[in-house]
């Protein structure tokens, strides 16, 4: 048999439920720890930025709107979808941090585990923090969480893809939408996790996936008037600083990086960070001549 040539992968962005690439025109290298390249990305630009944030808003009413057992529904396809492509993330893993292939298979294994997690809080999270709240008066007092909107999550640099799914997962478990810029020296695996939400139940817009310069596509998301919130887990700290600077413009909720260990139980705490509560006041009403009330 002859020798046959390899047929290379072309990586795209996932922006919008589709596969563009940049509007830019530009790559960059992807190498492994060891230096051999991998692959190009796509080197993702302001007008990408941009256009990721109007799928994300276009998506939101849906999703938002979804009840919470259906997002929990879908979240556990995508689960049940990455388990059916684990070899080829064990793979992507190893390759983008210079780890052995059974350390890999251990971060891919918890991964998924972790989107299982977080998709059975997806229709639990509105008891924990919601509530009647008793008050002093013939009223009903009630509190519920709501999503935040549209969220710019700045990935982790070096877990490509545990740390990816546990700052993707509970953004959008909560109903709001994603626009994500992966880790920019190990992009791959956010790349194909575009692939498995394309091929799951979850609809276009609702995670936006971004490769290119961390710096450069973060600055437009955190001055942008249509973002709500930023999760800086993925920068450092004088750029972390910068871009909460420009969050402030439109008072954009912020998630300030900090040290995190991925491999623990994650608890509530991001679930929690990009929801808004929602206080309702309604009349009891009155029973009867006595005036009691239920």
């Amino acid at each position: 048999m002859s020798d046959r040539l390899s047929v290379f992968k072309t990586y795209k962005l996932y922006v919008g439920g589709k596969f563009p690439r940049s509007e830019s025109g530009r790559v960059y290298e992807v190498t492994d720890s060891k230096g051999k390249w991998l692959a190009n990305a796509p080197l993702s630009s302001r007008k990408d930025a941009r256009d990721a944030v109007v799928a994300a808003r276009k998506a939101f009413g849906g999703w938002s709107g979804a009840t919470a057992y259906n997002r929990g529904q879908v979240l556990y396809r995508v689960a049940e979808m990455l388990e059916g492509r684990k070899d080829q993330f064990v793979r992507e893993v190893a390759d983008a941090e210079g780890i052995s292939k059974s350390k890999a298979a251990a971060q891919v294994d918890a991964a998924i585990d972790r989107w299982v997690w977080y998709a059975g809080w997806t229709d639990k999270i509105a008891q924990v923090v919601g509530g009647a709240n008793p008050v002093a008066g013939p009223f009903f007092n009630l509190s519920t969480p709501e999503p935040t909107g549209v969220v710019a999550v700045v990935a982790p640099q070096e877990s490509s893809f545990l740390g990816l799914v546990s700052v993707i997962a509970p953004v959008i478990a909560t109903g709001s939408t994603a626009v994500v810029i992966a880790s920019e020296k190990s992009p791959l695996p956010a790349l194909s996790l575009g692939e498995v939400l394309a091929t799951s139940d979850v609809p276009g817009g609702v995670v936006n996936i971004l490769t290119g310069k961390t710096a450069e596509i973060a600055a437009p998301l955190a001055a942008h008037q249509d973002v709500n919130a930023i999760d800086l887990t993925g920068t450092d700290a004088e750029l972390a600083r910068d871009l909460e600077t420009a969050a402030a413009d439109n008072l954009k909720r912020v998630l300030r990086p900090q040290p995190v260990d991925f491999a623990a139980d994650p608890g509530t705490h991001r679930l929690t960070a990009f929801l808004e509560t929602k206080t309702v006041w309604h009349p009891t009403g009155s029973l009867g001549a006595s005036g009691s009330a239920y």
